[in-house]
């Protein structure tokens, strides 16, 4: 027959489930660094400030490695790019397994750093290519498919590690409090962060293996520059002719930063009320569990019913409300008002992403990557909070970090997106 077959790799279905495993896949890496916080500082007897660390030098490489990962996607093409970065990923978390199991504090803060650019290319690929897979105007409603993948990742994450290597955390710490005989306490403490190892080394191996599987599939490759319409070619030249792309990079700047202040630091901020380390360190699951809710909601009323910058809005003014209400209250009353801040942020990555980069056409792939560094913003709004904890109390630092965050996320959903069609004479 001269009729050739229809491609099934290039179907709407194939084409989310592969692409919704890779969001899986860095979803549970990426939400494994709340319960990490907790594990430094047992392991390496750290206070606040220094364990998170984790989080600094994780979303640090993003700001590092995002534009350099541009330029490699420009020669890979995404669909390389996007087998690349697992492979990172897989050498990172090798490196961060056997650095931790000898308590080597810095060898293990380069493992995630290694993790984090991996991530850093894959985010670069990935992003992009779920927004102009399809209509930019529906984008945000196919990263909110996405975004249910990594928050189920993440809803697992904390509990799989809780099981494995913090279980009975609460009893070890008292054990190593009373252990007064230094030798004897460095042994208690190698034991423990030795099982770490076996999991990490598990994770290296399926991320390795989903590399090679994502090359091998037929995902059709998609670049940046096949986006442009005709009529657009030659007009904008420069990055700087998009002012509502630098505008969405702060944005996501401070989304990340406020997401990871209500993922990865409620642990910490549930422990000041003095609520056992067995829970804390799996709160990170009850406000992925809020996050995965509001995904399900954007779903359905994204753009049928409500526009992705309209929701935008209402997602701000919501978590400004939240934000309130956990300086307000106290105990597990505040956690929960922190752990709802994942409804409210679940919508803004996949509203503010498609909005920073609409319109960029032959320069996707180097806007994606601006905006992939502002993700850095997870490293420095975090590390903020917990040194104005010490001044301050940590409830109101809270708030003093979060809300004026919210509210130039409110602006640029009413205001700062619209910029680029304005200008666009």
């Amino acid at each position: 027959m001269s009729e050739n077959p229809p491609q099934p790799a290039r179907s709407p279905l194939m084409i989310m489930g592969l692409i919704g495993l890779l969001f899986f896949i860095f979803g549970f890496v990426t939400w494994l660094n709340g319960p990490l916080i907790t594990f430094f500082k047992l392991a390496f007897t750290l206070d606040d400030v220094s364990a998170f660390m984790v989080l600094m030098v994780f979303y640090m490489s993003y700001l590092f490695l995002s534009l350099p990962s541009a330029f490699i996607l420009k020669a890979t093409g995404m669909k390389k790019g996007m087998a690349l970065g697992l492979l990172v990923m897989a050498a990172g978390a090798v490196l961060f397994g056997q650095a931790a199991t000898h308590r080597l504090f810095e060898g293990a803060l380069a493992g995630l750093f290694v993790i984090g650019g991996g991530l850093a290319l894959l985010q670069t690929a990935v992003n992009p290519y779920i927004s102009i897979v399809g209509p930019i105007e529906s984008a945000a409603q196919r990263i909110a498919v996405m975004g249910i993948c990594n928050k189920l990742a993440g809803i697992i994450a904390p509990i799989i590690f809780g099981i494995l290597v913090m279980q009975g955390v609460d009893s070890f710490g008292a054990q190593v409090e009373a252990t007064a005989d230094p030798a004897a306490k460095a042994a208690l403490l190698d034991t423990f962060a030795q099982k770490v190892l076996w999991p990490y080394m598990a994770m290296a191996a399926l991320l390795a293996v989903l590399a090679v599987l994502v090359i091998k599939s037929p995902l059709p490759e998609i670049r940046g520059r096949d986006q442009e319409q005709p009529s657009d070619a030659g007009k904008r030249k420069s990055l700087f002719a998009f002012p509502h792309l630098w505008l969405g990079v702060l944005c996501l700047f401070l989304y990340v930063g406020v997401e990871v202040m209500a993922g990865d630091a409620i642990g910490t901020y549930g422990a000041q009320f003095g609520l056992p380390l067995q829970q804390t360190s799996m709160f990170t699951s009850l406000t992925l569990g809020g996050m995965l809710i509001g995904y399900l909601v954007g779903l359905v009323v994204i753009p049928k019913f409500i526009s992705q910058e309209r929701y935008l809005a209402f997602s701000a003014v919501l978590a400004i409300a939240l934000s309130l209400g956990a300086f307000m209250t106290h105990g597990y009353v505040s956690v929960g008002f922190v752990a709802a801040l994942g409804f409210a942020n679940a919508m803004m990555w996949p509203a503010i992403f498609p909005l920073g980069i609409r319109g960029l056409g032959r320069l996707t792939e180097i806007g994606s990557a601006l905006m992939v560094m502002g993700i850095c913003g997870g490293a420095l709004l975090p590390q903020l909070y917990v040194i104005l904890k010490q001044s301050m109390g940590f409830q109101l630092a809270f708030l003093v970090v979060m809300a004026p965050a919210y509210a130039y996320i409110l602006f640029f959903a009413l205001w700062g997106s619209r910029t680029k069609i304005e200008t666009a004479a």
